[in-house]
C-alpha cells in the first residue's frame, strides 16, 4: 500500500511523461480505459455492493442513489470516456500570435497544468470522469474519494490504471489515495511542489475546508442553492414542467432546484398547481413557504435558514415576490452563484434577469439541471466552478489547461 507522498511522487513523474504524449496515444489510453471499465464491471459492482450495504441506514436514500452503481451507470461512465476521447485536444493551441518590431515571434500556447488533485465524496462516477478529463488535457490526477465510496473508487481506479498501462502510458497517471481520513485530505491540500491544482467536489463543508486550508492552488466548485423565478408573464405549463424537473429529477445533485420565487400576480394560479405537481407524487416534495405563499397553499412555514440551504433532498423553499427586481435582489443575497433560471414570456424581463444575475449559468425558460459538462457538450465535467478566476461553470478539458509563452528569435538581445 503506497503512502500519499509516494503516490504524489509517482503522479508528478507521470505528469512529465503525459506532457509530451501525442494526442493519438492519449486517445488510445482513453479508449482502453473505457474498455477496462466494461471488462471489470463485475468487480466494480461487487465493490459497490459493499459500499452501499455499509452506507444503508447511515446516509439518506437520495445519497444512496448517488453512491449506487448499476451496469447501465458503468456503461454510461465508459461512454463518457469515449466521448471525451472523441473531442479535439485542448493542448498545443496557439491562443495568441504576436510579432514584435524587433522580430521576436511570441505565441501563447495551451499546455497541461500538471498534477490535478480531486477531493470528492460519495459519487463513484466522479472517479472515471475526473481521470478521463485529466488525461485528455495531458494531466495526471490524484483522487481522494470519500470513505463511503472507497471500495467502488478503488475498483474503478484499478480498472482505469490497467487500461492506461495497456495503452503504453504510466499507470500512475491516475492514482487513488488509500488514506480517506481528514489527515489524508490535509496532506493533499499542503502538497506544494507536487499538486498543481486542487479541485474539491462535494458539499459545503468539504469545499470550505479546502478553500480555507489549502496551501496549493484551489479551484472552488460550488454548492448549488439554485433558484427558479416564475415571472408574472410566465407560461404556467412551462413553469410547472421546469420546477418539477429541477426539483425531482435528481435532488441530490448540485444543479437541482432549491428555491422557487413566484411573482405575486401569478401566485394564486401557479402555487396550487405546483403543490399538486410536487406533493402528490410517490416521493412528495416538502414545500417550505414564506408568509405570502402560506396564504395561498398549505406547507411547512419557512425559516430564514431555508433560503440559505442546499437541501439535496425532496425539499424546496418557496417565496412570493412583488417584482423581477425583488427576485434578483433575493438571488443576489442568497445564491451560491451556481445556476438560476427565469420563466417568462417577456423579453425585457428575461434580459433584465440575465444581465443582473451574477451566476455561472443563467437560464431563460429552461431547467437548471442542464448545468452539466455533458449537457454543455464538454463530454463530462470535473465539477461546476462558482468562482470567477481561471474558470467558471462546468469544468471541461479546456478549463484543465493553462498556457505558456513560446518566444522565437534570431539573436535579439535587450
Amino acid at each position: 500500500m503506497k503512502t500519499t507522498k509516494e503516490i504524489l511522487v509517482l503522479a508528478k513523474a507521470a505528469a512529465r511523461e503525459l506532457r509530451c504524449a501525442s494526442e493519438n496515444k492519449i486517445n488510445a489510453a482513453l479508449i482502453s480505459m473505457a474498455s477496462a471499465l466494461i471488462e471489470n464491471k463485475d468487480k466494480i459492482l461487487e465493490a459497490n455492493e459493499k459500499d452501499v450495504a455499509a452506507a444503508t441506514g447511515v446516509i439518506s436514500d437520495v445519497m444512496i442513489d448517488r453512491l449506487k452503481l448499476t451496469e447501465d451507470r458503468i456503461a454510461a461512465m465508459a461512454r463518457g470516456i469515449r466521448e471525451i476521447a472523441a473531442l479535439p485536444s485542448p493542448l498545443g493551441k496557439v491562443l495568441k500570435h504576436t510579432e514584435r518590431p524587433n522580430g521576436l515571434v511570441i505565441e501563447r500556447v495551451s499546455a497541461p497544468i500538471g498534477v490535478i488533485a480531486i477531493i470528492y465524496e460519495s459519487r463513484p462516477n466522479v472517479t472515471s470522469d475526473a481521470a478521463a478529463l485529466a488525461l485528455k488535457s495531458g494531466n495526471a490526477c490524484v483522487l481522494r474519494g470519500g470513505k463511503e465510496a472507497y471500495n467502488s473508487a478503488r475498483a474503478i481506479t484499478d480498472a482505469l490504471s490497467s487500461g492506461i498501462k495497456k495503452a503504453g502510458l504510466p499507470e500512475s497517471s491516475v492514482e487513488l489515495l488509500y488514506d480517506t481520513t481528514r489527515a489524508g485530505a490535509a496532506e493533499l491540500m499542503s502538497a506544494r511542489g507536487y499538486v498543481d491544482l486542487l479541485i474539491p467536489r462535494g458539499g459545503a463543508g468539504l469545499i470550505n475546508a479546502c478553500v480555507e486550508n489549502a496551501k496549493v492552488p484551489c479551484l472552488e466548485t460550488g454548492t448549488g442553492i439554485c433558484h427558479l423565478y416564475v415571472d408574472k408573464s410566465a407560461d404556467i405549463k412551462k413553469a410547472l414542467d421546469i420546477v418539477e424537473n429541477g426539483k425531482t429529477s435528481r435532488p441530490s445533485v448540485c444543479n437541482a432546484l432549491e428555491v422557487c420565487l413566484v411573482h405575486e400576480d401569478v401566485a394564486e394560479e401557479f402555487l396550487p398547481l405546483m403543490r399538486d405537481r410536487l406533493v402528490q407524487r410517490a416521493v412528495p416534495v416538502e414545500l417550505r413557504l414564506d408568509e405570502a405563499a402560506m396564504r395561498v397553499i398549505d406547507g411547512t412555514p419557512a425559516r430564514d435558514a431555508d433560503f440559505d440551504t442546499e437541501f439535496l433532498d425532496y425539499i424546496m423553499a418557496v417565496k412570493v415576490v412583488s417584482s423581477k427586481e425583488e427576485a434578483v435582489a433575493h438571488i443576489e443575497a442568497h445564491s451560491t452563484h451556481h445556476s438560476e433560471a427565469i420563466i417568462t414570456e417577456d423579453e425585457a424581463a428575461a434580459n433584465y434577469f440575465t444581465d443582473n444575475v451574477d451566476s455561472a449559468a443563467v437560464y431563460v425558460n429552461a431547467s437548471t439541471r442542464f448545468t452539466d459538462g455533458g449537457e454543455f457538450g464538454l463530454g463530462c465535467e470535473m465539477g461546476i466552478s462558482t468562482q470567477k478566476m481561471h474558470a467558471r461553470g462546468p469544468l471541461g478539458i479546456e478549463e484543465l489547461t493553462t498556457y505558456k509563452y513560446i518566444v522565437r528569435g534570431n539573436g535579439q538581445i535587450r
